[in-house]
């Protein structure tokens, strides 16, 4: 015959603030204060230095201050000229233009260049390597270059009249109705391998075992992509094309290198408007109102796209 005992243990009730034995716990110091506390002087300079230049700058867009003295508040009349202005429609065309003009062309070719790189080459790590190298370039030093080949007595032409296209031969730069479009033939071939590297990583989260799945159901290759492999990038569009329109916006740097607005103004955008208007002829409220109407439209393209591309929702 066997017996069993039952012991109560009774553990003692931890007065809450109080270590063991009744002591108080050590002061957490700085960490008391939460995690959100650490971030503090990031987001206020964020705020002091960025957002709060913004506003000052958009307070006078509605102002007729020059940049030197007093200033009278002129309410939308800044706005009102923009939009009376020819050069100034054409300043916002030539900007749209570059935006999605680059945005789809080196999308496109990015895109093209990735999946061509993704898994067949053997020197798939040196092309990758030859077609970022634009990228990390400065956009003027790559904008004189191009510039060198684009004059009438440059490269290109000299090609051209070597096989015999003696008739394509003209100032390419100087041409009005051609200058924007070598602009963004410019601007898409510094910007390629920007997209290239964004388009490789989504590339490599896209499962291989599904591809090949869909080989043995009979899959071809372009049902594959358009099946599998696209809708598995869709993040990796998103951010590419979201970057390129931000960025095809603001492009600045390559249009004064390369024309400096010109030839007849053919080839201002809004920020090249803003620069002259603001800093060469001292019309800073003016400039202010075209800098906040290129905010504007930056952002209100950037959250368009951004619905464009958005996945479908989880259930």
């Amino acid at each position: 015959m066997t017996t069993s005992a039952t012991e109560i243990v009774t553990v003692p009730r931890r007065r809450r603030g109080r270590g063991p034995a009744g002591t108080r716990p050590r002061s957490g110091g700085l960490l008391s204060f939460g995690h959100w506390w650490w971030a503090l002087p990031g987001i206020v300079l964020v705020f002091g230095v960025h957002y709060a230049a913004n506003a000052v700058g958009g307070f006078f867009a509605f102002t007729d201050w020059s940049g030197i003295g007093s200033f009278n508040m002129i309410g939308f009349d800044n706005f009102v000229r923009i939009f009376r202005d020819p050069s100034k429609i054409l300043a916002l065309g030539n900007s749209l233009f570059l935006a999605f003009g680059s945005v789809i062309a080196s999308n496109v070719l990015a895109l093209a260049l990735a999946v061509g790189l993704n898994r067949i080459l053997k020197t798939r790590y040196v092309l990758r390597t030859l077609f970022f190298m634009p990228t990390v370039l400065s956009p003027l030093a790559v904008s004189y270059i191009w510039k060198f080949i684009y004059e009438f007595d440059g490269p290109l032409n000299g090609l051209l009249a070597m096989i015999g296209l003696d008739g394509l031969v003209r100032p390419w730069l100087a041409d009005p109705s051609l200058a924007i479009w070598m602009i963004l033939i410019v601007i898409v071939w510094q910007n390629i391998g920007f997209a290239l590297v964004i388009y490789m990583a989504g590339l490599a989260s896209v499962p291989v075992e599904v591809e090949e799945a869909a080989a043995i159901d009979g899959a071809n290759l372009w049902q594959r992509f358009w099946n599998i492999v696209l809708p598995s990038i869709r993040p990796a569009i998103a951010i590419a094309t979201t970057l390129g329109i931000v960025n095809g916006l603001r492009i600045f740097d390559h249009i004064m290198a390369l024309t400096g607005g010109g030839p007849a103004d053919a080839t201002q955008t809004l920020a090249t408007e803003m620069y002259k208007q603001a800093f060469s002829l001292g019309n800073f409220g003016y400039g202010a109102a075209l800098a906040l109407l290129l905010t504007i439209v930056i952002l209100f393209f950037a959250v368009l796209q951004q619905r464009a591309t958005r996945g479908p929702k989880e259930v």
